[in-house]
Protein backbone atom coordinates (compact mmCIF):
# COMPACT_ATOMS: atom_id res chain seq x y z
CA UNK A 1 0.00 0.00 0.00
CA UNK A 2 1.35 3.71 -0.60
CA UNK A 3 -0.30 7.00 0.65
CA UNK A 4 0.24 10.30 0.92
CA UNK A 5 -1.86 13.32 0.73
CA UNK A 6 -2.88 17.47 1.18
CA UNK A 7 -3.75 18.76 4.53
CA UNK A 8 -7.36 19.42 4.71
CA UNK A 9 -9.00 23.08 5.11
CA UNK A 10 -11.85 23.86 7.82
CA UNK A 11 -14.53 24.64 5.12
CA UNK A 12 -13.63 21.00 3.37
CA UNK A 13 -14.56 19.73 6.65
CA UNK A 14 -17.33 21.83 7.60
CA UNK A 15 -18.97 20.11 3.99
CA UNK A 16 -18.36 16.94 4.99
CA UNK A 17 -20.17 17.39 8.44
CA UNK A 18 -22.82 17.96 6.31
CA UNK A 19 -22.46 15.29 4.31
CA UNK A 20 -22.56 12.96 6.66
CA UNK A 21 -25.43 14.63 8.47
CA UNK A 22 -27.56 14.30 5.35
CA UNK A 23 -26.56 10.50 4.49
CA UNK A 24 -27.71 10.25 8.10
CA UNK A 25 -31.38 11.99 7.68
CA UNK A 26 -31.50 9.30 4.53
CA UNK A 27 -31.08 6.31 6.66
CA UNK A 28 -27.75 5.67 5.17
CA UNK A 29 -24.40 5.93 6.47
CA UNK A 30 -22.02 9.23 4.66
CA UNK A 31 -19.61 7.62 1.99
CA UNK A 32 -17.03 5.70 1.50
CA UNK A 33 -18.86 2.23 2.44
CA UNK A 34 -15.99 -0.01 3.47
CA UNK A 35 -15.75 -3.54 5.22
CA UNK A 36 -12.41 -4.97 6.62
CA UNK A 37 -11.83 -8.03 7.46
CA UNK A 38 -8.55 -8.67 9.28
CA UNK A 39 -7.10 -11.74 9.33
CA UNK A 40 -4.19 -13.25 10.69
CA UNK A 41 -2.58 -13.71 7.12
CA UNK A 42 -4.52 -11.58 4.84
CA UNK A 43 -6.73 -7.99 4.99
CA UNK A 44 -9.55 -8.22 2.92
CA UNK A 45 -11.49 -5.01 2.64
CA UNK A 46 -14.37 -4.50 0.40
CA UNK A 47 -15.59 -1.11 -1.10
CA UNK A 48 -18.49 0.23 -2.61
CA UNK A 49 -18.26 2.43 -5.45
CA UNK A 50 -21.47 4.63 -6.01
CA UNK A 51 -22.15 4.75 -9.51
CA UNK A 52 -25.29 7.04 -9.22
CA UNK A 53 -23.64 10.36 -8.30
CA UNK A 54 -25.78 13.01 -9.34
CA UNK A 55 -24.37 16.56 -10.29
CA UNK A 56 -25.25 18.11 -6.73
CA UNK A 57 -23.51 15.71 -5.08
CA UNK A 58 -20.52 15.84 -7.41
CA UNK A 59 -20.20 19.31 -6.72
CA UNK A 60 -20.74 19.20 -3.42
CA UNK A 61 -18.58 16.04 -2.76
CA UNK A 62 -15.36 17.23 -0.74
CA UNK A 63 -12.18 16.60 -2.32
CA UNK A 64 -10.44 13.75 -0.19
CA UNK A 65 -13.35 12.00 -0.58
CA UNK A 66 -13.14 12.08 -4.57
CA UNK A 67 -9.50 11.64 -4.02
CA UNK A 68 -9.98 8.21 -2.04
CA UNK A 69 -12.61 6.81 -4.77
CA UNK A 70 -10.13 7.30 -7.48
CA UNK A 71 -7.34 5.80 -5.77
CA UNK A 72 -9.25 2.72 -4.72
CA UNK A 73 -10.78 2.48 -8.61
CA UNK A 74 -8.23 3.11 -10.44
CA UNK A 75 -5.46 0.77 -9.64
CA UNK A 76 -5.45 -2.76 -9.33
CA UNK A 77 -2.41 -2.63 -7.15
CA UNK A 78 -1.50 -0.56 -4.25
CA UNK A 79 2.24 -0.22 -3.40
CA UNK A 80 3.80 -3.10 -3.03
CA UNK A 81 1.32 -6.04 -1.68
CA UNK A 82 -1.68 -4.44 -2.28
CA UNK A 83 -3.96 -6.26 -4.69
CA UNK A 84 -7.69 -5.36 -6.03
CA UNK A 85 -9.39 -8.31 -7.37
CA UNK A 86 -10.80 -7.59 -10.47
CA UNK A 87 -12.06 -10.34 -11.22
CA UNK A 88 -14.25 -10.71 -8.62
CA UNK A 89 -15.78 -6.98 -9.02
CA UNK A 90 -19.38 -7.16 -8.34
CA UNK A 91 -21.30 -4.55 -11.23
CA UNK A 92 -24.62 -2.90 -10.89
CA UNK A 93 -25.56 -3.84 -7.46
CA UNK A 94 -28.16 -1.85 -4.98
CA UNK A 95 -27.44 -1.42 -1.65
CA UNK A 96 -28.94 1.07 0.67
CA UNK A 97 -31.36 2.69 -2.36
CA UNK A 98 -27.72 3.09 -4.03
CA UNK A 99 -26.53 1.43 -7.15
CA UNK A 100 -22.57 0.84 -7.64
CA UNK A 101 -19.84 -1.48 -8.18
CA UNK A 102 -18.39 -3.64 -5.49
CA UNK A 103 -14.85 -4.15 -5.20
CA UNK A 104 -12.50 -6.49 -3.76
CA UNK A 105 -9.12 -5.66 -2.39
CA UNK A 106 -6.36 -7.45 -0.01
CA UNK A 107 -2.92 -7.25 1.26
CA UNK A 108 -0.81 -8.90 3.93
CA UNK A 109 -1.80 -8.66 7.19
CA UNK A 110 1.98 -7.80 8.17
CA UNK A 111 1.51 -4.34 5.72
CA UNK A 112 -0.70 -3.46 8.45
CA UNK A 113 1.33 -0.17 9.43
CA UNK A 114 1.43 1.21 5.88
CA UNK A 115 -2.65 0.82 5.38
CA UNK A 116 -2.99 3.21 8.50
CA UNK A 117 -0.49 5.66 7.28
CA UNK A 118 -2.56 5.77 3.98
CA UNK A 119 -5.36 6.04 5.73
CA UNK A 120 -4.31 8.71 7.70
CA UNK A 121 -2.55 10.84 4.84
CA UNK A 122 -5.56 10.31 2.90
CA UNK A 123 -7.58 12.13 5.83
CA UNK A 124 -9.97 8.79 6.29
CA UNK A 125 -11.03 9.88 9.54
CA UNK A 126 -12.82 13.47 8.15
CA UNK A 127 -15.10 11.14 6.17
CA UNK A 128 -15.58 8.42 8.99
CA UNK A 129 -15.58 8.18 12.78
CA UNK A 130 -15.94 4.47 12.55
CA UNK A 131 -14.93 1.82 10.56
CA UNK A 132 -17.13 -1.33 10.23
CA UNK A 133 -13.67 -4.47 11.55
CA UNK A 134 -14.34 -7.93 11.44
CA UNK A 135 -11.43 -11.08 12.15
CA UNK A 136 -8.37 -10.75 15.11
CA UNK A 137 -6.84 -8.12 13.96
CA UNK A 138 -10.39 -5.95 14.99
CA UNK A 139 -9.62 -6.20 18.41
CA UNK A 140 -5.36 -6.62 17.72
CA UNK A 141 -5.04 -3.60 15.60
CA UNK A 142 -7.98 -1.47 17.41
CA UNK A 143 -5.72 1.24 19.33
CA UNK A 144 -3.30 1.43 16.15
CA UNK A 145 -6.64 2.27 14.14
CA UNK A 146 -7.15 5.10 16.72
CA UNK A 147 -3.82 6.83 17.60
CA UNK A 148 -2.15 6.24 13.82
CA UNK A 149 -5.16 6.86 11.75
CA UNK A 150 -8.30 8.77 14.32
CA UNK A 151 -10.16 5.80 13.27
CA UNK A 152 -12.42 3.91 15.66
CA UNK A 153 -13.07 0.43 14.75
CA UNK A 154 -16.38 -1.03 14.89
CA UNK A 155 -15.52 -4.55 16.35
CA UNK A 156 -18.07 -7.28 14.81
CA UNK A 157 -18.30 -11.45 15.27
CA UNK A 158 -16.18 -12.97 12.35
CA UNK A 159 -18.29 -16.10 12.24
CA UNK A 160 -21.91 -13.93 12.29
CA UNK A 161 -20.09 -11.90 9.16
CA UNK A 162 -19.00 -14.67 7.42
CA UNK A 163 -22.06 -16.15 7.28
CA UNK A 164 -23.83 -12.46 6.39
CA UNK A 165 -21.61 -12.31 3.89
CA UNK A 166 -22.18 -15.99 1.93
CA UNK A 167 -25.96 -15.43 1.94
CA UNK A 168 -25.85 -12.05 0.57
CA UNK A 169 -23.37 -12.90 -2.04
CA UNK A 170 -24.73 -15.60 -3.00
CA UNK A 171 -28.41 -14.32 -3.15
CA UNK A 172 -27.22 -11.22 -5.32
CA UNK A 173 -24.83 -14.18 -7.78
CA UNK A 174 -21.99 -13.07 -9.85
CA UNK A 175 -22.49 -10.63 -12.18
CA UNK A 176 -25.42 -12.46 -14.04
CA UNK A 177 -23.80 -16.06 -13.29
CA UNK A 178 -24.37 -18.21 -10.35
CA UNK A 179 -22.04 -17.69 -7.23
CA UNK A 180 -22.23 -21.27 -5.95
CA UNK A 181 -21.25 -24.38 -7.87
CA UNK A 182 -19.50 -28.10 -7.68
CA UNK A 183 -16.85 -30.08 -9.24
CA UNK A 184 -18.00 -32.97 -11.38
CA UNK A 185 -15.45 -35.42 -12.34
CA UNK A 186 -12.42 -33.73 -10.00
CA UNK A 187 -9.97 -36.70 -10.32
CA UNK A 188 -10.32 -36.33 -14.73
CA UNK A 189 -7.92 -33.78 -15.66
CA UNK A 190 -10.12 -33.84 -19.30
CA UNK A 191 -13.30 -34.19 -18.10
CA UNK A 192 -13.34 -32.46 -14.80
CA UNK A 193 -15.39 -29.09 -14.71
CA UNK A 194 -17.31 -26.35 -12.56
CA UNK A 195 -21.07 -27.12 -12.60
CA UNK A 196 -22.98 -24.08 -11.23
CA UNK A 197 -25.60 -25.22 -8.31
CA UNK A 198 -28.15 -23.65 -6.58
CA UNK A 199 -28.05 -22.49 -2.85
CA UNK A 200 -31.42 -21.08 -3.07
CA UNK A 201 -32.37 -23.29 -0.32
CA UNK A 202 -29.64 -23.81 1.51
CA UNK A 203 -30.14 -24.92 4.79
CA UNK A 204 -28.96 -27.15 6.56
CA UNK A 205 -25.17 -26.16 5.02
CA UNK A 206 -22.05 -27.17 7.02
CA UNK A 207 -19.87 -23.74 6.03
CA UNK A 208 -16.05 -25.07 6.14
CA UNK A 209 -13.80 -21.58 6.46
CA UNK A 210 -10.31 -21.81 5.40
CA UNK A 211 -8.51 -19.03 6.39
CA UNK A 212 -5.17 -19.53 8.32
CA UNK A 213 -6.52 -22.26 10.51
CA UNK A 214 -9.97 -23.68 9.85
CA UNK A 215 -13.48 -23.64 11.40
CA UNK A 216 -16.32 -25.61 10.91
CA UNK A 217 -20.10 -24.35 11.42
CA UNK A 218 -23.53 -25.90 10.98
CA UNK A 219 -25.72 -23.51 9.94
CA UNK A 220 -29.50 -23.90 10.11
CA UNK A 221 -31.12 -20.31 9.40
CA UNK A 222 -29.19 -17.43 8.69
CA UNK A 223 -29.34 -16.39 12.84
CA UNK A 224 -29.39 -19.82 13.55
CA UNK A 225 -25.64 -21.76 13.91
CA UNK A 226 -22.94 -23.21 15.48
CA UNK A 227 -19.22 -23.82 15.66
CA UNK A 228 -19.54 -27.30 15.64
CA UNK A 229 -15.14 -27.80 15.69
CA UNK A 230 -11.77 -26.47 13.75
CA UNK A 231 -8.12 -27.36 13.56
CA UNK A 232 -5.25 -25.10 13.46
CA UNK A 233 -3.51 -27.18 10.71
CA UNK A 234 -5.21 -24.97 7.35
CA UNK A 235 -3.32 -22.42 5.05
CA UNK A 236 -1.14 -20.76 7.24
CA UNK A 237 0.23 -24.31 7.88
CA UNK A 238 0.65 -25.09 4.39
CA UNK A 239 2.59 -21.55 3.42
CA UNK A 240 4.61 -21.91 6.99
CA UNK A 241 5.86 -25.48 6.25
CA UNK A 242 6.49 -24.38 2.19
CA UNK A 243 8.71 -21.65 3.68
CA UNK A 244 10.49 -24.07 5.85
CA UNK A 245 10.69 -27.12 3.41
CA UNK A 246 11.22 -25.55 -0.13
CA UNK A 247 12.21 -21.73 0.90
CA UNK A 248 9.48 -20.02 -1.27
CA UNK A 249 8.21 -16.69 0.22
CA UNK A 250 4.72 -16.25 -1.47
CA UNK A 251 1.85 -17.94 -1.31
CA UNK A 252 1.44 -18.28 -4.97
CA UNK A 253 5.05 -19.55 -5.25
CA UNK A 254 3.92 -22.32 -3.38
CA UNK A 255 0.93 -23.21 -5.18
CA UNK A 256 3.00 -23.48 -8.11
CA UNK A 257 5.83 -25.63 -6.79
CA UNK A 258 2.92 -27.99 -5.20
CA UNK A 259 1.03 -27.95 -8.88
CA UNK A 260 4.50 -29.29 -10.55
CA UNK A 261 5.16 -31.79 -7.88
CA UNK A 262 4.38 -35.42 -7.36
CA UNK A 263 3.61 -36.15 -3.49
CA UNK A 264 3.64 -39.96 -3.95
CA UNK A 265 7.45 -39.88 -3.64
CA UNK A 266 7.25 -38.34 -0.26
CA UNK A 267 3.63 -39.94 1.03
CA UNK A 268 3.23 -43.98 1.89
CA UNK A 269 0.60 -44.65 -0.16
CA UNK A 270 -2.13 -47.91 0.77
CA UNK A 271 0.27 -49.71 -1.83
CA UNK A 272 3.51 -48.93 -0.53
CA UNK A 273 1.97 -51.56 2.55
CA UNK A 274 -0.49 -53.47 1.03
CA UNK A 275 1.19 -53.89 -2.83
CA UNK A 276 -2.57 -52.78 -3.85
CA UNK A 277 -5.91 -52.06 -2.56
CA UNK A 278 -6.62 -53.18 1.19
CA UNK A 279 -10.12 -54.66 0.51
CA UNK A 280 -11.87 -55.67 2.73
CA UNK A 281 -12.42 -52.18 4.19
CA UNK A 282 -12.23 -50.03 0.33
CA UNK A 283 -9.21 -48.65 0.96
CA UNK A 284 -7.66 -47.85 -2.76
CA UNK A 285 -3.70 -48.43 -3.49
CA UNK A 286 -3.37 -44.71 -4.24
CA UNK A 287 -5.04 -43.63 -0.83
CA UNK A 288 -2.54 -42.12 1.82
CA UNK A 289 -2.09 -44.01 4.68
CA UNK A 290 0.90 -42.17 6.11
CA UNK A 291 1.89 -38.62 4.93
CA UNK A 292 5.27 -37.93 4.61
CA UNK A 293 5.62 -41.70 5.45
CA UNK A 294 7.87 -42.62 2.73
CA UNK A 295 10.69 -39.59 4.35
CA UNK A 296 12.04 -41.91 7.05
CA UNK A 297 14.17 -43.33 4.53
CA UNK A 298 17.31 -41.18 3.70
CA UNK A 299 17.22 -43.00 0.25
CA UNK A 300 13.71 -41.61 -0.73
CA UNK A 301 14.37 -38.17 0.70
CA UNK A 302 17.52 -37.85 -1.41
CA UNK A 303 15.38 -38.60 -4.28
CA UNK A 304 12.55 -35.78 -3.51
CA UNK A 305 12.83 -32.47 -4.79
CA UNK A 306 11.13 -28.91 -2.90
CA UNK A 307 7.86 -29.20 -5.66
CA UNK A 308 7.27 -32.84 -4.58
CA UNK A 309 7.26 -32.04 -0.96
CA UNK A 310 5.22 -28.63 -1.47
CA UNK A 311 2.75 -30.98 -3.20
CA UNK A 312 3.00 -33.22 -0.32
CA UNK A 313 2.32 -30.51 2.00
CA UNK A 314 -0.91 -29.34 0.02
CA UNK A 315 -2.08 -32.78 -0.08
CA UNK A 316 -1.77 -33.28 3.52
CA UNK A 317 -3.13 -30.42 5.10
CA UNK A 318 -6.24 -30.80 2.48
CA UNK A 319 -6.87 -34.54 3.10
CA UNK A 320 -6.66 -33.73 6.93
CA UNK A 321 -9.76 -30.97 6.03
CA UNK A 322 -11.34 -32.82 4.56
CA UNK A 323 -11.48 -35.68 6.78
CA UNK A 324 -12.58 -33.42 9.11
CA UNK A 325 -15.68 -31.93 7.20
CA UNK A 326 -16.34 -35.38 6.45
CA UNK A 327 -17.06 -36.78 9.48
CA UNK A 328 -18.62 -33.17 10.82
CA UNK A 329 -21.40 -33.65 8.19
CA UNK A 330 -22.05 -37.02 8.93
CA UNK A 331 -22.10 -36.06 12.77
CA UNK A 332 -24.80 -33.13 11.76
CA UNK A 333 -26.65 -35.25 9.58
CA UNK A 334 -25.76 -32.33 6.83
CA UNK A 335 -25.22 -33.31 3.00
CA UNK A 336 -23.99 -30.41 1.47
CA UNK A 337 -20.27 -29.16 2.77
CA UNK A 338 -19.46 -25.60 1.63
CA UNK A 339 -15.66 -24.82 1.38
CA UNK A 340 -14.48 -20.75 1.96
CA UNK A 341 -11.57 -18.90 3.12
CA UNK A 342 -8.75 -17.73 1.31
CA UNK A 343 -6.87 -21.18 0.97
CA UNK A 344 -9.23 -21.93 -1.84
CA UNK A 345 -7.89 -18.92 -4.33
CA UNK A 346 -5.70 -19.96 -7.02
CA UNK A 347 -5.88 -23.54 -5.63
CA UNK A 348 -7.46 -25.79 -7.97
CA UNK A 349 -5.70 -29.02 -6.47
CA UNK A 350 -7.05 -28.95 -2.92
CA UNK A 351 -10.75 -28.14 -4.47
CA UNK A 352 -10.51 -30.75 -6.72
CA UNK A 353 -8.90 -33.47 -3.62
CA UNK A 354 -12.13 -32.05 -1.72
CA UNK A 355 -14.38 -32.77 -3.96
CA UNK A 356 -13.40 -36.02 -5.18
CA UNK A 357 -12.75 -37.49 -1.35
CA UNK A 358 -15.82 -36.07 0.40
CA UNK A 359 -17.69 -37.88 -2.81
CA UNK A 360 -15.66 -41.26 -2.83
CA UNK A 361 -16.08 -41.62 0.77
CA UNK A 362 -19.66 -40.88 1.37
CA UNK A 363 -20.74 -42.73 -1.83
CA UNK A 364 -21.98 -39.93 -3.55
CA UNK A 365 -23.50 -38.80 -0.21
CA UNK A 366 -21.96 -35.44 0.66
CA UNK A 367 -21.45 -32.93 -2.32
CA UNK A 368 -18.18 -30.54 -2.01
CA UNK A 369 -19.68 -26.77 -2.55
CA UNK A 370 -17.61 -23.77 -3.46
CA UNK A 371 -18.02 -20.00 -3.73
CA UNK A 372 -16.28 -17.83 -6.25
CA UNK A 373 -15.66 -14.86 -3.63
CA UNK A 374 -13.61 -17.68 -1.47
CA UNK A 375 -12.23 -15.50 1.01
CA UNK A 376 -13.95 -11.97 0.84
CA UNK A 377 -17.10 -13.10 3.12
CA UNK A 378 -16.22 -11.38 6.22
CA UNK A 379 -15.18 -8.15 4.53
CA UNK A 380 -19.18 -8.04 2.78
CA UNK A 381 -20.53 -8.90 6.22
CA UNK A 382 -18.87 -6.05 8.25
CA UNK A 383 -20.18 -3.99 5.22
CA UNK A 384 -23.78 -5.21 5.22
CA UNK A 385 -23.47 -3.86 9.24
CA UNK A 386 -22.71 -0.76 8.28
CA UNK A 387 -25.68 -0.25 6.16
CA UNK A 388 -27.32 -1.80 8.80
CA UNK A 389 -26.01 0.25 11.77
Amino acid sequence: MEHGGAPISPSARMRARQQRLDSLKKNRPPFPWFGLDIGGTLVKLVYFEPKDITAEEEQEEVENLKSIRKYLTSNVAYGSTGIRDVHHELKDLTLCGRKGNLHFIRFPTYDMPTFLLMARDKHFSSLHTSLCATGGGAYKFEEDFLTVSDLQLHKLDELDCLIKGVLYIDSVGFNGQPQCYYLENPRDPVMSQKIAYNLENPYPLLLVNIGSGVSILAVYSKDNYKRVTGTSLGGGTFFGLCCLLTGCSTFEEALEMASNGDSTKVDKLVRDIYGGDYERFGLPGYAVASSFGNMMSKEKRDAVNKEDLARATLITITNNIGSIARMCALNENINRVVFVGNFLRINTISMKLLAYALDYWSNGQLKALFLEHEGYFGAVGALLELLNT
